[in-house]
């Protein structure tokens, strides 16, 4: 889901990211949410999204509903999504960032404040999440969707006897019997995230030390890995090509679901920890069409709706609501144990961690050569 096309194109970007913090909101005008009432729409709507992350039929049944056209963009990274909204003048009504990214939207003054007024089925959120530590009062963001980023398996090739741990693809006593046939995903937090969490460290370290030892993993283990690849790595699996795939869980669930024995393959975060992410909804702060966002964002809260959602995509649902309208497989996945062995203390989300995140990109380009 979260891909990164190339770290040196990110080490770009993160440098235009810094610049364009720097420069942002020097007008001196407060940004304010805007004046709209439930089901109010002032223009058609514009969203950026993720690839494949909305089924086209809810649209349509929104347009349908409320009388607007509704057309959509998608992006394969929060890094390229982001200097487009922070540049403004992008004519996006709303935008599907995910956790450690809305903190940096707000700190640019890129996203606009929501009216909860014009959002009455924000109650039916979770409150679990609530408290979010990059939007802790919910004033910028509403929950969409969320998952966590493990390992892949196939287990006609590995059989079921293997360690639910990142020592199948770090370990060279382990890992060693599948070489050339295991792929890591092409993102710096992501993979560094593993190699840390593997060695006992929170996915969000600053120690340089710690980075150090991760970066070092994750170039041993470079001569075991088939891809660094994001956008296909469910597809490698199930293709063959792989047999232990680093990947998001609605991305390989829906692919497992696509092959003739679905059964044949395993989904885990390992029991050292992984990534639990969080994408949101937010409207940037030069919407168009403000008033259409709040709208939507409302409409997609409905039970019925986000249950649509989670069943076209096959991610978790942070709306309380929606759970009884999810598919039965979906539902089994989701709380089967043994998808998180070390339980959901073990999971942490990427968080922003500033001016550290140019050594996470310049580890990553060093790791995979």
């Amino acid at each position: 889901m979260r891909s990164i096309a190339t770290s040196r194109w990110v080490a770009a970007v993160l440098t235009l990211s810094l610049l364009t913090l720097a420069c942002a909101g020097d007008d001196g005008d407060a940004i304010t949410a805007a004046d709209c009432s439930v089901d109010q729409t002032d223009g058609d709507l514009n969203i950026f999204n993720w690839a494949e992350y909305i089924d086209p039929d809810l649209l349509d049944a929104f347009a349908a509903e409320y009388g607007v056209k509704v057309t959509i963009d998608v992006y394969d990274s929060n890094e390229a999504m982001q200097p487009i909204i922070s540049a403004g003048n992008s004519g996006y009504d709303l935008i599907v960032p995910s956790d450690y990214m809305v903190a940096i939207l707000i700190a640019g003054e890129d996203i606009q404040p929501l009216n909860r007024d014009a959002i009455p089925n924000a109650a039916n959120i979770s409150s679990d999440f609530e408290n979010l530590i990059y939007d802790p009062e919910g004033e910028y963001s509403v929950p969409y969707q969320w998952g966590t980023t493990g390992i892949a398996v196939d287990t006609a090739v590995v059989g079921t006897d293997f360690p639910r741990s990142w020592s199948i693809i770090f370990d060279p006593s382990v890992a060693d019997a599948h070489s050339g046939r295991i792929s890591l995903l092409n993102d710096p937090r992501e993979t560094l995230g593993a190699a840390l969490k593997y060695l006992g460290y929170s996915l969000n370290s600053t120690d340089e030390g710690e980075l150090e030892e991760a970066k070092n993993l994750v170039t041993e283990a470079r001569g075991r890995i088939a891809a660094f690849d994001t956008d296909q790595a469910d597809e490698l699996l199930t293709t063959g090509e792989t047999v232990i795939a680093h990947g998001y869980s609605g991305d390989m669930f829906t692919q497992f679901l696509e092959t003739d024995d679905p059964s044949r393959y395993v989904y885990f975060v390992p029991e050292e920890g992984g990534t639990r992410w969080i994408d949101n909804m937010a409207i940037p702060h030069d919407s168009p069409n403000p008033c259409t966002a709040h709208t939507f964002i409302n409409w997609i809260l409905d039970g019925d709706n986000g249950a649509a959602l989670s069943n076209y995509n096959y991610y978790s649902t942070p709306n309380e609501a929606a759970l009884d309208g999810l598919d039965e497989e979906l539902l089994d996945f989701v709380n089967d144990p043994n998808v998180i062995p070390g339980g959901v203390g073990s999971l942490e989300e990427i968080q922003d961690t500033g001016d550290f995140e140019i050594n996470f990109t310049d580890a990553f380009i060093e790791a995979v050569g």
